[in-house]
């Protein structure tokens, strides 16, 4: 895993490096704040480009500073949420109002200050929302949620519209933010990995890959072979029933319901493929800090995954012979490839708009660099586009599989007697998960954890999503929303 550096900077400085950084390759991936020996930090995450280390950027003791949203907008979510959540401020923002709580609504105090000992309260009275404003005849507003039918998540959607064509479009989450990260504080290492696990049950594995990885860069621990190709078994197992559910969700709203049944129940067969190897549908509490917890009988899976492949061959085949499917795909939520990089989109989204970035090729970890990946990339980036890259990963993570019980032997799978440094240690931890790229920073203290941010994929493309709803059409919506595979639990942390 690449060295993390680190480069303090001022705040005058600061757009000034944002748009160097920007024109000599690199990205932008998060912001964050932390404490250091109660001084507050604002943290800057840079992918300074493949193989190459990870910058943080930070800016210590500044309660006001410049809003990066104009030169990198994947940002401005970051800085909104800071911004709810702390004292900073960042002047300029071009979308000055909450994120993460409600309109009206403030907290007693910040979560990660180290320096308050109460518990943070809610006060205050909800209000009606800061929207944009839509000026044409005849516009009517559509509020759908937070409370929607099926089993969907609770999100509210602000839709301005005349007939069927939507003019703007405005996603409110963070109805159930669950205060993760806050609640990560103090925790021992073992008790976080049990809450990372739960971020988003869908990327249970992801995020559990990214929070070992991050306390194991912190402690410059390398876990054994076999523990790290098992790891990478887990990571897409998880990416097959996910693209499975995909498949099944996007028939659904395409109205083709054999469709929708058969990818459910692949779906099905895939979990109970994982529930066979590990115990658990959704891969749950088999990693463990240093490899994991137990050593699995993966070299069953040369067996159980052929036919499961067999029929997912079959499968998409026959969706890709739906000319009514593919008709309802084509041309539907187009993300430009300009956008999608500066918006910050990432995993299939991107891929979809000709973005080919996979950090397990671009920074490979858990052994990635020993597999053989192929990184599917469409220009069209519509709704047919994505759903092309992820028939790609999905049929990839079989062939990953493979590769990985090809190189695995019999041998240890966890680390004794770890030696957890005394003092402060900070880590960063990654992994490419169904959705895209997931990230951890965490600062250890003295064995337990002081400060953990969690940069997850959906939390990323809800960023992008509305871009490609402004100026389409109401019909196409559900499917539109399906081909970005979000979920809500991603982003309400």
């Amino acid at each position: 895993m690449e060295p993390l550096t680190r480069q303090v900077t001022e705040p005058d400085q600061l757009i000034e490096l944002a748009s160097t950084i920007n024109n000599t390759g690199g990205r932008f991936i998060m912001a964050y704040l932390r404490y250091s020996e109660n001084i507050p930090e604002v943290v800057y995450l840079v992918d300074q480009g493949s193989n190459l280390a990870f910058t943080e950027l930070v800016l210590r003791n500044h309660t006001r500073l410049p809003s990066l949203s104009e030169v990198a907008p994947l940002l401005n979510w970051y800085e909104r949420e800071i911004m709810d959540l702390s004292e900073i401020e960042f002047e300029g923002n071009p979308e000055p109002f909450p994120l993460v709580l409600l309109e009206g609504m403030s907290l007693s105090i910040g979560p990660f200050n180290p320096s308050q000992t109460q518990v943070p309260e809610l006060f205050g009275t909800p209000t009606q929302p800061k929207l944009p404003e839509v000026i044409e005849d005849q516009v009517q507003d559509l509020f759908w949620g937070p409370v929607r039918g099926d089993i969907l998540e609770s999100g509210e959607f602000h839709f301005a519209y005349i007939g069927e064509q939507i003019l703007h479009y405005t996603p409110r989450l963070f109805y159930k933010h669950r205060g993760i990260e806050s609640g990560l504080t103090g925790s021992s290492l073992t008790k976080g990995l049990v809450l990372a696990e739960r971020v988003s049950g869908v990327g249970s594995v992801s995020h559990a890959v990214a929070y070992c990885a991050a306390i194991e860069n912190a402690f410059q621990l390398e876990i054994p072979t076999r523990a790290q190709l098992i790891r990478i078994i887990l990571s897409e197992l998880e990416r097959i029933y996910n693209n499975f559910h995909f498949f099944a969700n996007l028939c659904k709203t395409t109205t083709l319901k054999v469709g929708e049944a058969f990818g459910a129940l692949l779906e099905e067969e895939a979990k109970q493929i994982n529930c066979k190897i590990t115990g658990n549908r959704l891969l749950r509490n088999v990693l463990a800090v240093g490899g994991l917890r137990r050593d699995l009988a993966v070299e069953e899976l040369s067996t159980l995954l052929p036919p499961l492949r067999r029929k997912a061959e079959d499968y998409l085949e026959a969706l890709s012979d739906t000319q009514s499917h593919l008709d309802r795909l084509i041309g539907t939520g187009i993300l430009s490839q300009n956008l999608a990089f500066e918006f910050g989109a990432t995993g299939p989204v991107a891929s979809a708009s000709a973005i080919a970035r996979d950090l397990r090729v671009n920074h490979p970890y858990s052994g990635y660099q020993n597999i053989q990946i192929d990184v599917t990339t469409r220009s069209s980036g519509d709704a047919l586009a994505r759903a092309e890259v992820r028939k790609s990963a999905l049929f990839n993570a079989f062939t990953i599989i493979e590769q990985a019980l090809s190189l695995i032997q019999p041998g240890p799978t966890k680390l004794d007697n770890i030696p957890v440094p005394p003092g402060t240690v900070d880590g960063l931890g990654w992994s490419e998960g169904p959705r895209g790229s997931c990230f951890y920073a965490i600062r250890i203290r003295d064995g337990l954890l002081e400060r953990v941010k969690i940069k997850s994929a959906s939390f990323s493309n809800w960023k992008v999503f509305p871009l490609t709803v402004h100026s389409t059409n109401m019909m196409d919506y559900a499917i539109n929303e399906a081909s970005f595979g979000l979920t809500i639990a991603g982003a309400d942390r």
